[in-house]
């Protein structure tokens, strides 16, 4: 949500600034998760000055072209070469000078000293649509007689500085989802903070709205009164449609609203500053003059605002006419019955709709809006009475017309304000420290929640129908403490704890150690929401769409099941980062994926669904950082392979039960698996290149995946135990065999190992060849093989016993040739 910094200034007497404002928001709950500058008019015309053309004379190498002298107030003219037609001595005009920057949407280039046919030029006379005051461009701005020379232009057109505010609100704050609900909060802090009572809530008055005439009635009915509380509406008549005055346009534009005619942009200023939802119709398309609140039929079709056409749910909530629906009701406006240029006469509607009926609407046509938004968390039933009146008002004030009916309200079951009981021991108990009692009820009293009565255990209070989420005595605590500070909170030099027996092994501590080790390579943790989007599972044929796991009531469409694979959020990492130019990526995350099993079963549903832990590796680019003196080496297949065997000896796994096979899946264009006990622990590939594309990654990426739910099975169950060195030497001997082309060197090794158990510690790989003097369809492996022996030194003798062991054991079991 954002906050305009002058627009919140209007409802609360304060000198602080925007930076000054910031960390108070965040003290309050309103979090501050940035502050960005605004500026009516990009670049604020700085550098942008007024002047007066004093000579115009031709050029004479450009017809086009005229050499003029302007003043701006400085010790000497300008010599401005000027290829507008419309320029003459004796104008006052708007002069950019050398070192000004003008804007082009998001371009922009600096005004420089220059020569244009041969004529100095130190500076630009602009048209409005270079200084982005407008679209024309037929000639240069001419000014009234009379300004000052050298006068800021800023000043003139009265660009408007602001500082917005994006406020992280949580879904529970729906009472601060406007500017008046954030002042609110404001005047609490501030006069908390600042320990007097001098800030105020300043609301807009509504004292005179009064009806003009009854020329314009407009009947309502409400069918569905479960899913509408309350109706408010009101007719207004002869309104004139025109562009939204300056003030208007900046407040929408600063917090990234576009402006779109008076009486829209009215509707969405209401909205923004009283946090109740309008909606504006043209009167004249209603027919039957009568406004009916109803749910129409399954697949009924609608085109909305948007121009696209939806099938409407039978539980979805319509305001409609006497033959058709015109709205989808606290969503989004129809195509049919919206506010244009023709439009005289309108009809405002002010609601409470119930929050579940319009958040299902919304999840169920993906339909995000600022009314939505408000209407989900829940508004208050009872300032929509308020809200129209302050709209009519304003209406009257921008657009004329007259308010042509009486306000019509459906309100049924008034919606009361509710009560609340507190015990100070509560509070002191649940906050930790003892609050002094006036300083709650100055809190209170500024949160608008009055104190009834007043005991010495405690107090009744009466909270108001916009706090939606403060129903119980821990609700009101809470509130009492985000305006105290948590920060005024002391804390206890105790520890209060309970001794506890943690399993073995410790997970957290394993995981910890291996985030550690990857950290300290290079590798930065990333954490993915485990939601993500169904379309997913359609890129690889290695899952099924039939075993996403999907949410009954998705937030959208990119968040509607949950993750069968952390490998899809992390190709979601690697093409943001390079989108933002960091080519070199190596990254890690820890998380679940998971998946539905079977079909569905009432008595058992947690059985009909899997889930476990993974370690996701990716790593593109070079491996390490640029530098003069090492070499650029490139992530490549054995380098990501290097790290998983080496978190698989961190973990302190015996190597020789791993099993390596090479595997074929849709996902890597190659790829490999580590095995115990026929459970894959493992897997590191090269991720496909069509994979690739769909997330518009154009460099190679290598994965690994490993079960970490599986492999810590696998984990050491006993303490390590120190060995003594072996004081006896080891004895190296190389072999060059010529091998089929397909053969891995892991079966080699298992074949050298199981033809000498006792003697050989170790199997190596140091070369590998193919191309000339090599049969085709073969290649040679140079292998080494250490060998040692715990109780003596090895003889030649004993050697070449072993070695001769292993090579016929190669020949047999590998069809190895001696090269």
């Amino acid at each position: 949500m954002k906050l305009s910094y002058n627009w919140l200034k209007q409802y609360i007497n304060t000198d602080l600034s925007a930076e000054e404002l910031s960390p108070i928001l965040t003290d309050i709950g309103l979090e501050v998760e940035g502050l960005e500058k605004f500026q009516s008019i990009k670049g604020g015309l700085e550098g942008i000055v007024i002047g007066e053309v004093k000579t115009c004379t031709k050029h004479e190498n450009a017809d086009k072209l005229s050499i003029t002298t302007v003043d701006v107030g400085g010790d000497e003219l300008l010599p401005i070469v000027c290829g507008a037609p419309n320029v003459a001595a004796g104008q006052k005009v708007v002069v950019a000078a050398v070192g000004a920057k003008l804007y082009d949407g998001d371009e922009s280039f600096t005004i420089k000293k220059s020569k244009i046919r041969g004529e100095l030029s130190q500076g630009m006379i602009c048209a409005e649509d270079e200084l982005g005051l407008g679209t024309s461009h037929d000639g240069i701005m001419v000014l009234p007689e009379g300004l000052k020379n050298g006068m800021a232009a800023s000043e003139y057109f009265n660009i408007e500085n602001d500082y917005v505010f994006e406020i992280g609100l949580t879904p529970n704050r729906g009472d601060a989802a406007s500017h008046i609900g954030s002042a609110r909060d404001l005047v609490a802090g501030l006069n908390r903070i600042q320990n007097n009572k001098k800030h105020k809530l300043i609301l807009p008055s509504v004292d005179d709205f009064k009806i003009d005439n009854h020329n314009l009635n407009i009947e309502v009915e409400v069918e569905s009164g479960e899913a509408c509380k309350r109706y408010s509406g009101i007719s207004m008549s002869n309104v004139n449609i025109a562009e939204s005055p300056e003030w208007l346009k900046n407040r929408l534009n600063a917090i990234g609203l576009r402006p779109i005619n008076n009486i829209v942009d009215i509707t969405n200023y209401v909205l923004q500053e009283t946090g109740q939802p309008l909606h504006a119709f043209d009167a004249d398309k209603i027919k039957g003059n009568k406004v009916i609140v109803k749910k129409l039929e399954q697949g009924t079709a609608f085109v909305c605002l948007d121009e696209v056409e939806r099938k409407l749910n039978e539980n979805d909530l319509m305001i409609c006419n006497s033959n058709e629906g015109m709205c989808i009701a606290g969503v989004f406006g129809g195509i049919e019955s919206g506010v244009g240029d023709p439009t005289k006469n309108i009809f405002l509607e002010s609601a409470y709709f119930d929050s579940t009926h319009i958040r299902k609407t919304s999840k169920r046509h993906t339909l995000q809006t600022d009314a939505s938004f408000r209407f989900e968390r829940g508004a208050d039933p009872n300032i929509s009475v308020y809200a129209l009146k302050r709209a009519a008002l304003l209406i009257k004030k921008i657009a004329g017309g007259e308010i042509s009916s009486e306000i019509k309200d459906y309100y049924p079951e008034k919606i009361e304000d509710w009560f609340v009981d507190i015990s100070f021991a509560n509070v002191d108990r649940l906050i930790g420290k003892s609050i002094d009692r006036q300083i709650i009820k100055d809190i209170l009293m500024d949160l608008e929640i009055k104190v009834v009565e007043e005991t010495s255990e405690g107090l009744k209070l009466q909270v108001p129908t916009f706090k939606v989420d403060v129903t119980r005595e821990v609700d009101v605590i809470e509130e009492i403490l985000r305006v105290y500070g948590y920060n005024n909170i002391d804390l206890d030099n105790k520890i209060h704890s309970s001794i506890s027996l943690r399993q073995k092994p410790d997970m957290e501590k394993i995981q910890n150690m291996i985030s550690d080790y990857l950290s300290s390579h290079g590798f930065a943790e990333i954490m993915n929401n485990s939601l993500t989007r169904s379309g997913y599972t359609e890129k690889s044929e290695d899952f099924d769409s039939a075993n996403n796991v999907e949410m009954l009531n998705p937030l959208s469409q990119d968040l509607n099941v949950l993750r069968q694979s952390l490998v899809f959020g992390g190709l979601e990492g690697i093409a943001y980062n390079l989108n933002h130019r960091i080519t070199n990526q190596k990254l890690y995350e820890f998380g679940k994926v998971y998946k539905k099993v079977g079909d569905s079963n009432p008595e058992n549903n947690v059985k009909n669904y899997f889930e476990e832990k993974h370690l996701l590796l990716l790593s593109t680019g070079s491996i390490s950082a640029e530098n003069w003196k090492a070499d650029d080496a490139k992530a490549d297949f054995y380098y990501l392979k290097s790290m998983v065997e080496a978190i698989i000896s961190r973990l302190g796994i015996d190597r020789k039960q791993i099993k390596l096979s090479q595997v074929e899946k849709a996902m890597y264009s190659y790829s490999m698996q580590y095995i115990i006990n026929d459970d894959v622990i493992a897997e590191v590939g090269n991720i496909q290149s069509k994979l690739l594309k769909s997330f518009d990654i154009k460099k190679d990426v290598y994965g690994a995946i490993i079960n970490w739910t599986q492999i810590c099975k696998f984990l050491p169950t006993k303490n390590t135990q120190y060995k003594a060195v072996l004081k006896f030497p080891s004895v190296r001997r190389d072999l060059a065999l010529v091998v089929d082309k397909n053969l891995s060197f892991e079966e080699l090794k298992h074949a050298a190992f199981k033809a000498e158990r006792k003697l050989l510690i170790d199997v190596g790989i140091f070369d590998i060849y193919e191309g000339d003097k090599i049969p085709a369809n073969k290649k040679s492996y140079a292998l080494s093989f250490i060998l040692q022996d715990k109780a003596k030194t090895l003889n030649d003798k004993t050697i070449d016993k072993s070695m001769k062991r292993i090579q016929q054991m190669l020949e047999r079991e590998c069809g190895a040739v001696l090269r």
